[in-house]
């Protein structure tokens, strides 16, 4: 006798906690990490997560689109281009630490499934950020915005892998004075 057809919502909650079982997994052991571990850490039994998922590179996958909409929800709700550069940038992190461990993911050459869509959603709206900030004095000019936002990215997935995890806020609050340190403009500011 067959086994009953599992309900949309158990699916679906059984497809979000193997995507949070993988995305932890992934983030702090590396995408190699076994399919063994992925399973364990989502509650569920290998066999499962095959089921749901029949490879790896069909997780990761999944999980980089999961975690590039989210990214995309939660930087376009920040607003960072309707406040002042530096709020922005807080406002940025908060929104980026919040996606928490698939940004590590993302954040990843190999994790990004869509590298166009990773640059227009993740990199050019930092970018943008960091150019008004330039413009207006408050951000340092001598450093590409480029390479502000890859700091800045780098910054926070170094923070997400960084045991003991601190709170959101605390983790906002350490990535932003550090950063913000480093790349705020020396001396008197434009007008």
């Amino acid at each position: 006798m067959s086994e009953p057809a599992p309900r949309p919502a158990l699916q679906q909650r059984v497809v979000a906690a193997i995507l949070d079982g993988a995305a932890e997994t992934f983030a702090v052991h590396g995408e190699q990490a076994s399919m063994n571990a992925v399973a364990e850490a989502a509650g569920v039994a290998r066999a499962t997560v095959y089921r749901y998922f029949p490879t790896r590179e069909a997780l990761l996958a999944e999980l980089g689109q999961v975690a590039m909409t989210d990214v995309d929800a939660r930087l376009t709700s920040a607003r960072v281009d309707e406040v002042a550069p530096e709020e922005g940038i807080t406002r940025a992190v908060r929104a980026l630490v919040e996606v928490g461990r698939p940004l590590v993911l993302l954040a990843r050459e190999s994790g990004r499934s869509d590298p166009e869509r990773f640059e227009h959603q993740v990199a050019q709206p930092l970018r943008k950020l960091f150019e008004r900030g330039q413009a207006l004095g408050d951000i340092r000019d001598d450093i590409p915005s480029g390479r502000l936002a890859e700091s800045l990215i780098g910054l926070i997935v170094g923070v997400l892998t960084s045991s003991p995890p601190l709170g959101r806020e605390d983790t906002t609050a350490t990535i932003t004075r550090l950063f913000l340190d480093g790349a705020r403009a020396r001396g008197p500011r434009r007008q």
